[in-house]
């Protein structure tokens, strides 16, 4: 049932419209003012709490910071071997406020050096294809919680699935050899059920950069823009999720990249960016403000075949990465780099949806040609074979629904707003709510498969698969079906309302794989499930 197919009848207009109104400024304080007084379950009930903090009380303006990068311990070629800790982290951001406290990533041997200096984000995991990876885990939580290792082919009890979390105080050993042919642009988030979301609005979540050897852009300069967002109280808090946020994704009031606000840039050549959407579930329309064009080199899963040039916008749904080439062109200029409007039909409380956000600054950059000679790019970037040749589906069929419902009587039943989740949303995939118990669906390793994933609901929704990667076929809505133009490796696809996406995908290991919605609220409230691999 879609979910604007209310479960209890309607509620007058008045009433519908007040909650909407109080659920919007619905954001429960976590009372972390210090580092010695963090809850158990960081109080995450969703309790009415004081005003955000205004749209401008984050500086704006500094120069782009470098995200750290992760150090290895080993001296081994081929062996890279750290620690990462998850503890609390306070930081200065509102003037006049206690220290706001996030959750972050860091190098056992640089804690003291960097809890409070450099950007929030976790340092970034620069490795080769072949290399061996050992990170071990250090978990200083007070609750549990994994690292996935997104988009990575790593074995599926090295994944950070949620049915192995890392209890508080404990650590775990992650372990994993990346093939020949994985270089890409990834990332590492928590995947602990029930508090990936909170755990990825708090600050959890670092860059992964696997090289190839034979990398035909190794010569270009390289930029890292790892796009989040944060939601920050008044009082300079972190709230928790409230009605709304549970409902759509939680969307900050502020967006941005490596840990700033509108950070500045100067390009001074052609430069090769790698862009990630680490945000719980915003979209990210990527743009200049003066339409000027860029060109496109890699998705999830590394370089395309060849670049894919004139492009003015690309669109980054929750999770997805991209790698592109920012021209400096021929004069001095300045641009914003922009997320621009996208409407992905937001949830109201009353039928209809609401308004799609508007544009926002990701960064300023000032281009400034130096005279630098410029190399050109090549017109082929690595050789890439359709899994499925052309019109040809006869192999194994998987089929994934997306679903919701809203039990508006459950939602505002007397004490459903204390409830540390909501009652009464269900967020499903083929018409139920994960249960770790449950096997979804079956695989067999090695076996090239032709998945559809359809979204029977009226919002958009990002589907990730774990362990592998896959190629879009086709995209089907309205009834009429159009062949995708674009192969390339992904791990991450968005599904429009009413839209079906088709792709070919392969496992190369047995166990148990997830695969879930992108949106981090809807995948804690059940649009996840298993696959298992034989």
């Amino acid at each position: 049932m879609k979910r604007r197919a209310f479960l209890s009848g309607a509620l007058s207009a008045a009433t519908a419209t007040l909650f909407a109104r109080r659920a919007f400024a619905q954001d429960a304080g976590d009372a972390m003012h210090g580092m010695t007084d963090m809850p158990a379950m960081s109080g995450g009930m969703m309790q009415a709490q004081g005003p955000l903090a205004a749209a401008d009380a984050l500086p704006a303006g500094a120069p782009l910071a470098a995200l750290r990068t992760l150090a290895s311990q080993s001296r081994e070629p081929g062996q890279f071997r750290a620690t990462l800790v998850a503890q609390p982290a306070a930081r200065a951001l509102l003037r006049g406020k206690p220290q706001t406290v996030f959750w972050q990533y860091d190098a056992l041997d640089a804690l003291a050096a960097t809890a409070n200096d450099g950007p929030v984000i976790g340092p970034l995991i620069d490795v080769r294809e072949g290399d061996t990876v050992e990170i071990t885990f250090v978990n200083r939580l007070r609750q549990p919680s994994t690292i996935h290792w997104h988009g990575l082919p790593v074995p599926p009890d090295q994944d950070g699935n949620p049915s192995k979390p890392v209890a508080p105080g404990e650590r775990h050993v992650y372990r994993f050899t990346l093939p020949q042919g994985s270089a890409g642009t990834y990332w590492y988030h928590p995947h602990p059920h029930m508090l990936s979301s909170e755990q990825v609005f708090r600050g959890l979540a670092g860059p992964f950069v696997v090289r190839a050897a034979d990398d035909p852009l190794a010569a270009w300069p390289e930029r890292h823009l790892f796009v989040s967002d944060l939601k920050l109280a008044a009082d300079g808090t972190i709230p928790a999720n409230g009605m709304m946020d549970w409902m759509n994704g939680r969307e900050g009031q502020y967006v941005l990249v490596n840990g700033a606000r509108q950070p500045h840039i100067e390009v001074v050549r052609d430069e090769r960016w790698r862009v990630w959407n680490g945000c719980n579930a915003r979209y990210l329309q990527l743009a200049f403000d003066d339409g000027r064009a860029f060109t496109q080199v890699g998705t999830d899963g590394g370089l395309l075949g060849a670049p894919r040039g004139g492009v003015t916008s690309l669109l980054l749904a929750p999770g997805e990465r991209a790698e592109l080439i920012v021209h400096v062109g021929q004069g001095a200029s300045r641009a914003s780099l922009i997320a621009a409007q996208y409407d992905r039909h937001k949830m109201a409380m009353t039928h209809g949806s609401l308004p799609a956000g508007p544009s926002l600054i990701l960064a300023n950059v000032g281009f400034a040609p130096a005279g630098a000679e410029q190399s050109a790019l090549p017109s082929r970037l690595r050789p890439i074979a359709p899994l499925i040749s052309s019109g040809s589906l006869t192999v194994p069929e998987k089929s994934v629904v997306f679903g919701e419902a809203m039990d508006m009587k459950a939602m505002h039943a007397p004490g459903a707003s204390t409830q540390p989740t909501p009652r009464g949303m269900r967020f499903m995939v083929n018409g139920a709510v994960f249960d770790p118990a449950r096997v979804t669906l079956a695989s067999r390793r090695g076996q090239v498969e032709h998945w559809t994933i359809a979204n029977g609901t009226d919002m958009d929704h990002p589907f990730h698969l774990h362990g592998t990667q896959f190629q879009v076929l086709a995209r089907e809505r309205g009834g009429v079906r159009k062949e995708e133009e674009l192969l390339a490796w992904r791990d991450t696809v968005n599904v429009q309302h009413g839209e079906t996406v088709h792709i070919a995908t392969v496992q190369h290991e047995a166990g148990d794989r997830m695969f879930h919605c992108h949106i981090l609220e809807h995948e804690d409230l059940g649009m996840m499930g298993t696959l298992r691999v034989s």
